[in-house]
């Protein structure tokens, strides 16, 4: 069989960061690493490279995940953008964006934030709640320009991404901007001392793609995202299990099978490095360790990708690396810190908002 294993934030983006990476020994990935070559391609989006393995360059994310969502139907009609329920603060005279995995919120306040949206915005459309930190929005118009990914934008500055007055979603948030800051569930979380969902994240516009001739044979994953695209592109999709011990069980001897590992996405999100370290050893023990014993034997090739600040690095294997003895990988450390030094490739068109 072919795996193909994506894995963003695979390398911690902050090198010298030693509490995080000191002393940290992944041999699975050492071996991996060690016995191919590095394929270094422009930085782009956990989102994005995702999409790009069901052969989508520009994939409309929020008809794609709200098909992925539990009890989505088959059929996701209209536009749809994600909607996400965020925090915006200054810091140091920027704008610094929180999601809701930064924050708790119930789901009664996300389902009462949006009645009161879909009462007083009814001429944008209709916003929808799958989960308390998931929202979409129908819209009644097409949306052709576009906002980041929330992985991209999440926990950072939006230096740009809210100038353009052109665009018409910039329009929209103000609006809603100054709607969410005078509803009774914000005032209520700001005297509870917790963050207010002050705005909203619309990105991911557009109809669900039709439906194109697939490689990928099985895509295991519990991202709403990935089984969204697989349900899209009629392609059979699992629950991540365990190990990948699991996965050899189940799948076949032959087709393209791709796991979705995003365990590492939200720590590096939230910049918390013992929990992405803790992550980071369950994810070499499970996966990255039987992937290197199983490689010539159960898996003809492997191809590990992982999108990172450094750029999206792709490792490709065949089962004649298992003889190759005299190749040693690196500690995690040095390749973050090389990785670090050396030129990195320029950004993709889709790392930066329209």
């Amino acid at each position: 069989m072919r795996l193909t294993l994506l894995v963003p934030e695979l390398i911690w983006p902050e090198p010298a960061d030693q509490l995080t990476l000191g002393k940290l020994a992944l041999p699975g990935l050492a071996w991996l690493t060690g016995r191919s070559q590095l394929d270094r391609h422009p930085k782009r989006a956990f989102e994005a490279a995702l999409a790009a393995q069901f052969g989508l360059d520009d994939a409309p994310f929020g008809a794609l995940r709200l098909l992925g969502e539990p009890g989505s139907p088959m059929v996701i009609d209209g536009e749809w953008l994600c909607a996400d329920p965020v925090h915006l603060r200054f810091h140091h005279e920027r704008i610094v964006l929180a999601d809701a995995g930064a924050f708790d919120l119930d789901l009664d306040e996300a389902q009462a934030l949006t009645a009161a949206l879909n009462t007083e915005f009814a001429d944008l459309g209709e916003f929808h709640v799958a989960d308390a930190r998931r929202w979409y929005l129908r819209t009644r118009l097409t949306v052709n320009r576009k906002f980041a990914p929330i992985s991209q934008i999440a926990g950072k500055r939006l230096d740009g991404e809210l100038e353009s007055e052109a665009n018409p979603l910039r329009r929209w948030l103000n609006e809603i901007q100054m709607f969410l800051h005078g509803h009774p569930v914000n005032a209520a979380r700001e005297a509870a001392g917790k963050p207010a969902v002050n705005s909203l994240w619309l990105w991911g516009p557009g109809p669900l793609p039709a439906a194109n001739p697939q490689q990928l044979t099985t895509v295991w994953s519990d991202n709403p995202l990935a089984i969204g695209l697989a349900r899209s592109q009629g392609v059979a999709h699992q629950a991540l299990p365990a190990t990948l011990a699991d996965v050899l069980d189940q799948a076949g001897r032959s087709g393209h099978t791709l796991v979705v590992l995003d365990s590492l996405l939200g720590p590096v999100l939230y910049e918390n490095g013992e929990d992405w370290r803790h992550a980071s050893l369950a994810l070499d023990a499970n996966w990255l360790q039987p992937a290197a014993a199983a490689l010539g034997r159960r898996i003809d090739t492997l191809t590990l990708i992982a999108p990172t600040i450094y750029g999206e690095l792709h490792w490709k294997l065949t089962g004649g690396a298992r003889w190759k003895f005299w190749r040693k990988g690196k500690p995690i450390a040095a390749m973050a810190d090389e990785l670090a030094r050396s030129p990195s490739a320029q950004p993709s068109s889709q790392d930066h908002a329209a």
